[in-house]
């Protein structure tokens, strides 16, 4: 299916039936991340997943110009109005996780409940500890501009916590578009957005962190986030990948969070 939105097109899948359940991909991550989660959530929900702007199937129609955390949110906002009147369900993991942090602070009445996943919410962190990191990522950015995707990418997930050290990854030549586009366009909008907690306040929001990623950015943002909103952080199996890497006992966790919403 296919959506246009300002300056996009978004294409997206729907199976199963029930209360709409969006899931968000992070990163340059697309709709196929979620390949595995997704079948063991269509019997109980109509499951809605999507290629976020300029990635995989859907279009951008400037490929040169950053994409803020704010326009992603504001594509969730009209696929969801597209595809159901009822406030929906969202799970979002890493970036995909602050989009839809923002999409309930600025759209809380399209969401029944936001699982946010890990996402990397640097501007929660304490400030120098934020400095740092927002530094850190601008010279992923820099190092991207010098020597490519790949060397780029190896010291992402180095700074990220995923990786002992920053190696160059090989990266097919499939991936490069949308690892470019995030690299270039979307990686420092996300790092550097800062969630409005006051509207959040209240907001049907749970922190979820992988049970083998503490100590990374990720997991430390969604820390960071539950804290702020006083609530606890809901433990999900695996890491900050757990969705693709132990779908079975993630799902088991996402529906219990969904039953209790």
């Amino acid at each position: 299916m296919e959506l246009e939105v300002p300056g996009a097109r978004l294409r997206y899948d729907v199976t199963g039936a029930g209360p709409v359940l969006l899931l968000i991909p992070g990163g340059p991550a697309d709709g196929a991340a979620f390949s595995r989660l997704a079948p063991l959530l269509s019997d109980a929900f109509t499951v809605v997943t999507y290629d976020p702007r300029g990635l995989s199937r859907s279009t951008v129609a400037d490929r040169g110009a950053d994409i803020p955390v704010t326009t992603q949110a504001d594509d969730a906002d009209r696929l969801l109005a597209a595809v159901t009147a009822d406030p929906a369900y969202v799970f979002g993991s890493s970036g995909g996780a602050t989009t839809g942090v923002d999409l309930v602070a600025r759209h809380r009445g399209r969401v029944r409940l936001l699982v946010a996943h890990e996402p990397p919410l640097i501007q929660l962190l304490p400030d120098r500890e934020a400095q740092l990191q927002l530094a850190a990522f601008e010279d992923i950015e820099a190092t991207y501009r010098r020597q490519g995707a790949g060397a780029a990418l190896g010291k992402f997930m180095a700074v990220a916590g995923m990786a002992p050290t920053a190696e160059p990854i090989q990266l097919p030549p499939a991936a490069l578009p949308n690892i470019e586009l995030f690299l270039a366009h979307m990686m420092r909008a996300i790092v550097a957005y800062e969630p409005d907690l006051a509207a959040l306040r209240g907001a049907p929001v749970a922190a979820g962190v992988g049970a083998t990623s503490a100590g990374q950015v990720a997991h430390r943002g969604a820390l960071a986030l539950a804290g702020r909103l006083g609530t606890a952080p809901t433990e999900f199996p695996g890491g900050h990948p757990g969705f693709a890497t132990d779908p079975e006992p993630f799902a088991a966790t996402l529906r219990r969070l969904l039953a209790a919403a």
